[in-house]
C-alpha cells in the first residue's frame, strides 16, 4: 500500500512539474513599455570624437516607442543628430528591454545609411530609465576615409506628453521716456524691432531695462527686468524655451539705427577651443577647428582669427591671419569625394555662419545675416602686414598644391553687400536634404550670384603700418524694396584671394569699429 502511495505522490509531482513549465514558457514576462517607456524626452546631448570633445547640444528631444519587431523591444528615435557635420536622424529598432533595479535597460545596433561623408555605419544604443530619468550612450563607427569612432551621452527626462511647445514672446515693454514707439514682434522673422527720441545718448540706451512676458511655463534668456545695452546698434539676442524644450531665437535692436562693433565681447566656441567674436560674427576657425581634430597630423597648428591687443579704441580688435595648413590630397572613394587640405588658409571674419560642408569647403562659409533696412555704407579702422612668400593656388579643387610667386605681393580685402532670398528659413520643412532650398551666399557663389545681389561695395589693400580708417558706400544696382527680404554680409579676409586657397601665409589683417550705416 505504502509502494502504490509513492508511486501516486510521485506521478502527481510530476504531472504538476510538468504543467508549470509549460505554463513558464508560453506566458513570458510582458514588460510595461507603452506605459513607462515609450514617449518623448529632452535633454542634453555630449558629443565626443575619438576622445576629442565636440560639445553639447541642450534641449535635445530623443523618442522612444514600442517596436513592431518583438514584445519586449523598444524603437529609439534621436532627430537632427549632429557631429562635425549633420548627420541627420538616428533610429534604431529594435532595442532589446529588460527589467533591472529601479527600472529598466535597452540596447540594440543596427548598420544606419547616413550622411555622406559617413555613408553606412554600425550604431550601437544602450540605456537606462529610472522613473522619468533617462540615461543613453550611442556609439557610431565611422569607416574609411574618416576612421572615427563616435561617442554620443544623452541625460535628460521624459515629457508627460503635456507640455507645451510655445516658445514666444508675448510682449516686450520699455517703460523709459526715450522710448518714442514700444517695441513691435515680428514672430514670423524673430525680430523685435523699436524706436528712440534722436536726442537719446549712449548712455541712455546702454541700460536699457525691459519688461518681457512669455509663453505660458516658457522661460527666456536674458531674463526679464536684466538692463541690456542697446547702444551703437547693438542687437540683443534672446532665446526663449518651451516646456517641451522647443526654442525660439529673438533679435531685439533700434530701428532705423546704425550698427556699430567694437569687438569687446567674445563668445567661446566648441568647449573652449576658440574663440568668435560675438553679435552675429563667424570666422574661419571653425574650418581649421575641423582640419586640427580631423587631421591633426596634417595642422595643429594656431586659429586663423583671433582676439588683438593692439585695438584702435578700447580693450581688443580682430586679428586675422593666413595661415600655412601645409596641405593634403584629397581622396576619390567612388561613393564620396573628399576635398583636399589647403596649403594656404586665410583669416576670415564675417556676418553670417560657418557650417561645414564637407564635400565643398567653400560652401562652409554662409554669407549674410537677416537684414531689415537699406545699409548705405560701413565704415571700419585697419592696418595690415603683407606675408613673406606668396603661394597661387592654379586648381582651387586641388588646394594642396601650389606654387611660389615671388611676383606677388599678398593684399587683404573686404566686402560688404546686401542680397534677396524668398525667405528667412535656411532648411526645407518639407524635405531636409533639399540643399537648393538654402538661398544664401557662400564663398563658392558671393561674387557670381548677381541674381540675388542688389548693392555691393569691395575694398583691398596692401600694407597699411598704422589705423586707417575707411568708408565703404555700397553702390546700388536695383532698388531695395522694403517689403522684401534681405540677408546682409561684411567679409573681412587677410588674403584678397583666399576663396582661391592662394595667398601669403602670415598676412596679417587687424581691423576694429565697424559701424554700418542704414536709412532710418
Amino acid at each position: 500500500m505504502k509502494k502504490k502511495l509513492f508511486y501516486y505522490l510521485f506521478a502527481v509531482l510530476c504531472t504538476a512539474t510538468l504543467f508549470t513549465s509549460c505554463s513558464d514558457d508560453d506566458d513570458e514576462v510582458k514588460y510595461p513599455i507603452d506605459t513607462e517607456l515609450a514617449g518623448g524626452y529632452v535633454g542634453n546631448l555630449s558629443v565626443n570624437v575619438d576622445g576629442n570633445q565636440m560639445g553639447t547640444t541642450e534641449n535635445q528631444k530623443i523618442t522612444i516607442s514600442q517596436s513592431n519587431k518583438g514584445t519586449n523591444q523598444i524603437a529609439l528615435s534621436l532627430k537632427n543628430f549632429t557631429f562635425l557635420v549633420n548627420v541627420g536622424d538616428i533610429e534604431v529598432d529594435p532595442c532589446t528591454v529588460k527589467a533591472i533595479d529601479g527600472g529598466y535597460a535597452f540596447e540594440g545596433q543596427q548598420n544606419l545609411d547616413l550622411v555622406q561623408p559617413l555613408g553606412n555605419c554600425p550604431v550601437s544604443i544602450s540605456g537606462t530609465v529610472k522613473g522619468s530619468n533617462i540615461n543613453i550612450e550611442i556609439g557610431v563607427k565611422v569607416g574609411a576615409p574618416l576612421n572615427q569612432n563616435v561617442k554620443a551621452t544623452f541625460v535628460g527626462r521624459k515629457l508627460t506628453g503635456s507640455e507645451s511647445s510655445e516658445a514666444k514672446i508675448i510682449s516686450f515693454i520699455l517703460d523709459d521716456d526715450i522710448v518714442t514707439e514700444q517695441p513691435i514682434i515680428n514672430e514670423e522673422e524673430g525680430i523685435v524691432t523699436f524706436k528712440v527720441s534722436d536726442a537719446a545718448v549712449d548712455d541712455d540706451l546702454s541700460g536699457m531695462i525691459p519688461t518681457i512676458v512669455v509663453s505660458s511655463k516658457a522661460k527666456i534668456t536674458p531674463a526679464s527686468g536684466v538692463a541690456q545695452d542697446f547702444s551703437n546698434g547693438k542687437k540683443v539676442e534672446y532665446t526663449v524655451t518651451a516646456e517641451d524644450g522647443t526654442t525660439k531665437k529673438y533679435s531685439v535692436f533700434i530701428a532705423g539705427s546704425s550698427d556699430y562693433y567694437s569687438f569687446e565681447t567674445w563668445k567661446s566656441l566648441n568647449d573652449g577651443a576658440f574663440e568668435e567674436p560675438d553679435g552675429g560674427w563667424a570666422t574661419s576657425n571653425t574650418g581649421v577647428w575641423f582640419i586640427k581634430t580631423v587631421y591633426p597630423d596634417v595642422y595643429n597648428g594656431d586659429y586663423p582669427v583671433v582676439k588683438s591687443e593692439d585695438a584702435k579704441d578700447g580693450a581688443v580688435g580682430v586679428k586675422l591671419i593666413t595661415l600655412d595648413t601645409k596641405g593634403q590630397a584629397g581622396a576619390d572613394w567612388g561613393f564620396i569625394k573628399i576635398p583636399a587640405i589647403p596649403k594656404v588658409t586665410s583669416g576670415s571674419l564675417f556676418l553670417g555662419t560657418f557650417e561645414t560642408d564637407i564635400q565643398n569647403t567653400l560652401n562652409s562659409t554662409k554669407f549674410g545675416n537677416p537684414y531689415y533696412s537699406k545699409p548705405i555704407s560701413v565704415q571700419f579702422s585697419y592696418k595690415y602686414t603683407p606675408g613673406a612668400v606668396y603661394y597661387t593656388c592654379p586648381d582651387p579643387v586641388k588646394a594642396e598644391a601650389v606654387t611660389e610667386d615671388p611676383n606677388t605681393t599678398d593684399e587683404c580685402s573686404v566686402t560688404a553687400v546686401i542680397y534677396e532670398v524668398p525667405y528667412w528659413e535656411t532648411v526645407d520643412p518639407d524635405d531636409a536634404n533639399n540643399k537648393a532650398y538654402d538661398k544664401r551666399l557662400t564663398g563658392a557663389n558671393l561674387y557670381t550670384n548677381t541674381d540675388q545681389v542688389i548693392a555691393m561695395a569691395t575694398f583691398s589693400s596692401g600694407v597699411q603700418e598704422d589705423y586707417k580708417d575707411i568708408t565703404l558706400t555700397l553702390n546700388y544696382e536695383k532698388d531695395y524694396d522694403p517689403t522684401k527680404k534681405y540677408r546682409f554680409a561684411i567679409v573681412f579676409s587677410s588674403s584678397k584671394n583666399g576663396d582661391k586657397f592662394s595667398g601669403a601665409p602670415g598676412s596679417t589683417l587687424i581691423v576694429d569699429n565697424v559701424k554700418v550705416v542704414a536709412e532710418k
